[in-house]
């Protein structure tokens, strides 16, 4: 009993997640606990039999087994959930442990109501029943036995074998206790097995370094105080020089952080979310104060941070509504993690709530339009951006762009969603239906008469990493029937040999039906010259910022120009990018420039517009 009772103490301290099986074997507790308390009142009534009436007795006998019974029905029913089998054979092992359950319940209370069973006669003498007793037992903890034997694979194999010894020495105990007529160990046989539960499956021990729990616990807590509709004061701490390390928090870091976070605050629990991840959770009602606290903790951090200089990320979350799940609690200070700078404190506030929802909203459309593969989507725009060609003084080519249209946020930019399209992997739909809509336009203006050479689109490594990138692209284009030199691909160099290894495959593969190629933004990250001539690249587009650069420093203006001309002795084009007015296009056509883009000549726009631009006549 007091072992169940010190067990209850530290589920309370230790938030364990709420699982299905968590709440059986809480209720596995519960019944030993009764059991045990029914065991030791049966046994003092026994002993004053002529103070108490039989029925007290009887009655007490009756729970005492009902409980065993049932907690040893429980742990069938647990081990089962653990082990998640099919439903089939899940239903089959359910109705087993219920009927060999209700089956020894029913046959020990008709035992005691008409004496074959447990029964005391004359006050005196008592008839055990011993056999009923035993063979209910034994029935239940043989299916328990069969279970383990017959699916234990379906199991971690050392937590098997650990439930395999407890059982043994549970089996063992009650042997010798029959073999000396003892009684007194048969509530220490239910509790063997429900230790080694605890420990091996929901054990979720403090780190006595820090003081802090696990992640899980973590989640646990956040969803109790929903539930229970506490208020909450969240400190998320990242400190950024641990990522990805594989050692702890320094030893200075650790006595400072058990010394300061979890005695500055009443009830505070604190958290280790992952490599120099920490949550430390305040309730709000048990610490009126709670804001002066706050204040007190951020200074003592501050201090600790001019002494040891880790450098780190601090966001505070005070409950809002609308945040009413964990999920949100992590994926809300991520997203506002990722936009502040490093050795920032921030308490997140109601604009933030709402960046976030918006966030989110653009997240589930894009997830939405990932799943559809639709080619013609409608929240899906294609805009373009017109190119001058100074050998012919004409538009003759562009630049096809991206941008979404959501009904709850309206126009979103690149710069917004496409970080969370590559980041969830719904880059590459996007991109399939920016070049179809592409294509279904040149088709549009090839059809109209209009002159030009060709349409871009960018692609990224994300989309040539795909296994029937070429195949897609391909498809797209014969589906609408358009001469494959109409379109061209832009893509940005990559750093990684792997990825160069796949690019180089597949615009080889595609370079054999008339595709043209741009290197984009060459100058800005990475640029290995050798590789960039491994490639079948026809136009190299100079990005914005050398077109900067060359305007406000000799040496780089002569950087640019060599490398241009040194580009177009090897018969690439050159188009400079980011072209704003008559100086930057005079110093561009001085630097061997083909091709401009830029405000100067055009914002972008929609790819309909575009027929503006160009003139009619007949196609080459």
């Amino acid at each position: 009993m007091v072992i169940v009772i010190v067990m209850a103490i530290l589920i309370r301290v230790t938030y364990i997640i709420q699982s299905k099986e968590f709440k059986v074997f809480k209720v596995i507790l519960l019944c030993i606990l009764i059991a045990a308390v029914s065991n030791i009142l049966f046994n003092q009534s026994l002993k004053n039999i002529d103070e108490h009436s039989e029925i007290i007795v009887y009655l007490l006998k009756y729970i005492n087994h009902f409980s065993v019974s049932l907690v040893l029905a429980l742990y069938l029913f647990y081990i089962k959930s653990q082990m998640k089998l099919s439903e089939s054979v899940g239903r089959k092992i359910d109705y087993l442990a219920v009927g060999f359950f209700s089956i020894f319940v029913c046959v020990d209370l008709l035992g005691m109501i008409f004496g074959f069973g447990f029964n005391v006669i004359n006050h005196e003498n008592i008839q055990t029943g011993r056999l009923i007793t035993l063979s209910g037992y034994l029935s239940l903890a043989s299916m328990i036995v069969y279970v383990l034997i017959r699916y234990g694979k379906h199991m971690y194999r050392p937590v098997v074998k650990a439930f395999y010894a407890i059982l043994l020495i549970s089996l063992v105990v009650t042997f010798n206790q029959v073999r000396y007529f003892q009684r007194s160990f048969t509530m220490a046989t239910l509790i063997f097995p429900a230790i080694a539960i605890m420990y091996l499956v929901h054990s979720n021990p403090y780190d006595l370094e820090t003081g802090s729990l696990h992640a899980d616990s973590f989640n646990e807590n956040i969803e109790s105080a929903i539930k229970k509709k506490e208020k909450l004061l969240v400190f998320f701490l990242h400190l950024i020089n641990l990522e990805n390390k594989q050692y702890k928090y320094p030893k200075e870091i650790r006595d400072k952080i058990r010394e300061h976070c979890t005695y500055t605050f009443k009830g505070a629990k604190l958290f280790l979310l992952g490599e120099g991840k920490m949550a430390l959770s305040v309730r709000i009602d048990l610490n009126p104060d709670y804001e002066a606290k706050a204040n007190k903790l951020l200074d003592v951090f501050q201090k600790e941070y001019e002494t040891y200089r880790y450098d780190y990320k601090i966001v505070i979350l005070k409950d809002f509504e609308g945040i009413d799940k964990y999920e949100d609690y992590i994926r809300l200070t991520e997203y506002v993690e990722n936009r502040m700078s490093h050795n920032e404190m921030h308490y997140i506030n109601a604009d933030d709530i709402e960046k976030y929802s918006s966030h989110r909203y653009i997240v589930k459309q894009l997830e939405d339009i990932n799943k559809r593969k639709d080619l013609h989507d409608p929240r899906v725009l294609v805009y373009c951006q017109p190119i001058l060609n100074l050998e012919t003084g004409k538009y003759d080519t562009a630049e096809a762009l991206m941008r979404l249209r959501l009904d709850k946020v309206g126009m979103v930019f690149p710069d917004r969603f496409i970080p969370i399209a590559e980041k969830h992997n719904y880059i590459h739909m996007l991109s399939l239906i920016i070049f179809s809509k592409t294509c279904n336009e040149i088709r549009r203006l090839m059809d109209d008469g209009y002159i030009f050479k060709r349409i871009s689109v960018n692609f990224s490594m994300l989309d040539i990493k795909e296994e029937n990138f070429c195949e897609s692209i391909t498809k797209i284009i014969r589906n609408e029937r358009i001469p494959f030199d109409k379109v061209a691909i832009e893509i940005t160099e990559s750093q990684n040999e792997k990825d160069f290894i796949t690019l180089k495959e597949k615009l080889f593969e595609l370079r054999e039906s008339g595709i043209t190629f741009y290197l984009d933004d060459f100058g800005t990250g990475y640029s290995n010259m050798e590789r960039i001539m491994e490639l079948p690249f026809d136009i190299i587009k100079f990005d914005r910022s050398l077109v900067i650069a060359s305007g406000t420093d000799d040496k780089s203006k002569t950087m640019v120009t060599y490398m241009a001309h040194m580009f177009k002795d090897m018969n690439y084009d050159i188009l400079y990018e980011g072209v704003e007015d008559d100086t930057d296009q005079i110093r561009c056509e001085g630097m061997y420039a083909k091709y401009l883009q830029g405000y100067k000549y055009s914002k972008p726009i929609p790819i309909d517009q575009l027929s503006e631009f160009l003139e009619k006549g007949k196609n080459d």
